[in-house]
């Protein structure tokens, strides 16, 4: 059997806060007992796991390490990056340093794991959002110098897939700078998070021009991972 890559984000697990999602739904209950559950059932040890994000509401990288500890007992390599609620993730170096041989953080940077370079940034709100402000425009083209960086360590010798945590279009399904520098790199594959309830329904996925597009919210897959490829 050929190894897999599945992806899953807003895994929202308490670290040592004890904090509960209840309060979002009653899909909620015992979330982080279904994903278990979902991941052990589908994801074998050769198999590739992408979290795009909000991993753990841990504020500080100690009170993370029980939810990391977790996600690595799970089968598969798995490689993550930040969302806009892990504020335990400060320095990179250190996070590195602290992670299981089975897991990737990427920031500025690239992976190439299961025949794929695996790139990514957070992303942030884009133009046309709700609200969106002059502060945001700072962050989100900050967040566009981020994600070309990652894509230039790839190399493009793979096929590329990209993690954000933020959604590459606004709530019109316009298209930001973020789908504008996959197509220039000719990303395969894009996943992303961050929306919930009912903002699911107006996400973005399928095929659009060339690059596929999936929102793996942890209730928008049911809580088990999604399988996107299937490596050769």
């Amino acid at each position: 059997m050929l190894p897999k890559i599945f992806a899953i984000s807003d895994l929202h697990l308490p670290g040592s806060t004890g904090k509960k999602m209840d309060v979002f739904g009653p899909e909620w209950v015992d979330h982080d007992r279904k994903i278990e559950s979902h991941w052990r059932r589908l994801v074998s040890g050769e198999d590739l796991v992408l979290i795009p994000g909000d991993i753990s509401w841990a504020m500080r990288l100690e009170e993370v390490e029980e939810d990391l500890d977790r996600i690595a007992s799970w089968p598969g390599t798995k490689v993550m990056i930040r969302g806009n609620h892990d504020y335990w993730w400060q320095g990179i170096g250190k996070l590195r340093r602290r992670l299981p041989a089975s897991m990737y953080a990427l920031q500025n940077d690239s992976v190439s794991l299961g025949g794929f370079s695996i790139c990514g940034t957070r992303g942030w709100k884009v133009p046309g959002c709700e609200d969106f402000t002059g502060e945001d425009e700072k962050i989100y083209r900050r967040e566009v110098q981020r994600l070309e960086q990652s894509l230039k360590t790839a190399g493009g010798q793979e096929p590329v897939i990209v993690m954000l945590h933020y959604p590459p279009f606004n709530e019109r399904g316009e298209p930001s700078l973020f789908v504008e520098l996959m197509q220039e790199y000719r990303v395969r594959k894009c996943i992303y998070g961050h929306l919930h309830g009912q903002h699911i329904q107006a996400a973005v996925t399928g095929n659009i021009d060339g690059i596929e597009y999936y929102l793996v919210s942890c209730d928008k897959v049911d809580f088990a991972p999604l399988l996107i490829a299937e490596t050769k």
